[in-house]
């Protein structure tokens, strides 16, 4: 989430946390207690680690006789949550626009780390592979389907791997070679991409093993573009990560998982690997 939507969430729980101490709640484990939550959700929120909904507000407001104050705390709440870039309404005209945001930020940017625990990277993605994806989105979201020109624009980011002096720190989960996409087909083509891109001078490539022993949990992909942006898609909305102390956390986590990948041909054993386990399913199929 942006700087401004985090603050703004930091400020409400501070808030909440004074109504708490004035109720006479020592501690968010009492609060919790007295209103059936999970002890850690006090603290979550007061922290500005989790978002409060409306009817938290209004549990919280009864449970400490702060009423008064409900009506001026669920507008707060509503401003946080429009702070998020509802999916939807990015991509009401198409995908294609959203695509064709990101290639400034691509320019600009000099280092990119990725995390991508259960689909190939879009940058390193076939027509094909793409295509799939792209269909996906507007089939889940009900929005126009622009796939032809969403996937132009999108392997319009591929110049980039090429040009200028960029760094791509690349990691993809085991999952992700055997997410189907499209059928045997396309997931055979879209995986001797990534044995070609193992070439490329400023791309690393890891791959973290299904077996692989870890220090984090696997949790969601992301992109971190140098160490000022970090965007974050869910099924609901697109979250940019601006905080300082948070984008630390995302590089930290890429750390850990870079730890747990291999590379170079224990990397490209995974991907052939793979790519006998679709040429089966592809005889299969046939016969």
């Amino acid at each position: 989430m942006s700087t401004q939507a985090q603050e703004s969430r930091e400020a409400l729980g501070a808030r909440l946390r004074g109504f708490r101490k004035d109720a006479g709640f020592t501690s968010g484990r009492a609060l919790a207690r007295a209103l059936n939550w999970q002890e850690s959700k006090v603290s979550r929120i007061e922290n500005g680690r989790q978002n409060a909904s409306e009817d938290d507000i209004r549990l919280w407001c009864r449970a400490t006789e702060h009423e008064s104050d409900l009506a001026d705390l669920v507008a707060t709440v509503r401003h946080i949550d429009e702070m998020w870039k509802e999916w939807r309404r990015q991509i009401q005209d198409g995908t294609e626009n959203r695509q064709k945001k990101s290639l400034p930020l691509y320019q600009k940017t000099k280092i990119f780390r990725i995390w991508e625990p259960s689909t190939i990277w879009g940058t390193i993605q076939t027509a094909d592979y793409a295509e799939n994806i792209f269909e996906q989105v507007s089939n889940f979201h009900e929005t126009p389907a622009d796939t032809e020109a969403a996937v132009a624009k999108r392997l319009e980011r591929q110049k980039y791997l090429y040009e200028g002096k960029r760094i791509f720190n690349v990691l993809l989960g085991e999952q992700a070679l055997y997410s189907n996409h499209g059928g045997s087909e396309v997931m055979r083509a879209q995986l001797d991409r990534l044995l070609a891109v193992l070439a490329l001078p400023r791309l690393s490539l890891g791959i973290v093993p299904r077996a692989a022993p870890l220090t984090l949990w696997i949790g969601h992909g992301f992109a971190m573009f140098d160490d000022r942006l970090v965007m974050v898609e869910t099924y609901s909305a697109e979250m940019s990560v601006t905080q300082p102390r948070e984008v630390e956390l995302y590089r930290k986590a890429f750390e850990m998982h870079r730890r747990a990948a291999v590379y170079g041909q224990p990397a490209r054993d995974l991907i052939l690997t793979a790519i006998g386990h679709f040429n089966r399913i592809g005889r299969e199929c046939r016969g």
